[in-house]
């Protein structure tokens, strides 16, 4: 399993220290974890206008500027389905991980193994609340989760989700887009686009956050933005 982790704590430090468990937890071949660092609540946000697909946070509760509370506040404003764990040198802020269903507390320094029986709780909770898209492929069968496809297009017989890494399946399009949920638009009888990743619209393209644009043909941006307001 593929798992986005954001680690936001301003000691450099201790950011190092959580990076190197997390390689070791993650060493294992059916899980591969890509960690983004962050040194204030303000750059993750900033980060999250344009990638929201984060599946587990790791947030220090005491940092200059917004402290992690209000992070997490902010971030279930969005999404309910990232795993929030809050990591601070006091045990003060308990009661405030259950406004925002954070999933655990760890306190300053951080045991290795509770650590990773924290990550391995995070996992399993993501694997039962994300639906997946199963694509099978040579040699293997893979599921990816709906919310990290960007969008799935078709050439010829194969139609490739663009999800991180792209996956070419000799599949028709109508058929996937079946197995898609709401968040999720056909633009032309070639693409369909998740919304979430949607940064901005124009009458010719859609603009995806964190890079890209598809062709969007004539006749589809009112429908498009109708779609936007009434899904996301």
């Amino acid at each position: 399993m593929d798992c986005r982790i954001a680690v936001c704590d301003n000691d450099e430090k201790y950011v190092r220290y959580l990076t190197e468990l997390i390689a070791q937890w993650a060493a294992p071949p059916e899980m591969r974890a890509v960690v983004e660092c962050f040194p204030s609540a303000e750059a993750f946000l900033f980060r999250y206008e344009e990638e929201r697909g984060f599946d587990i946070l790791l947030l220090d509760v005491e940092m200059e500027g917004m402290d992690g509370v209000e992070l997490a506040r902010r971030v279930r404003r969005q999404d309910d389905a990232a795993q929030i764990v809050f990591i601070s040198g006091y045990a003060d802020y308990i009661a405030e991980g259950y406004e925002v269903a954070a999933l655990h507390y760890l306190t300053k320094p951080v045991d290795p193994d509770k650590l990773f029986q924290v990550l391995n709780r995070a996992v399993g909770r993501l694997r039962r609340n994300e639906p997946t898209l199963t694509l099978e492929l040579p040699g293997e069968v893979v599921r990816v989760p709906l919310g990290r496809i960007r969008y799935v297009d078709v050439l010829h017989n194969y139609a490739t989700v663009h999800a991180g890494r792209d996956y070419a399946v000799k599949r028709p399009l109508g058929e996937l887009e079946r197995e898609l949920d709401r968040r999720f638009y056909r633009i032309s009888r070639s693409c369909i686009v998740n919304l979430s990743f949607v940064s901005r619209v124009t009458r010719t393209a859609v603009e995806l956050s964190g890079g890209g644009a598809l062709p969007l043909p004539r006749g589809q941006y009112e429908g498009l933005n109708r779609a936007i307001i009434e899904r996301i």
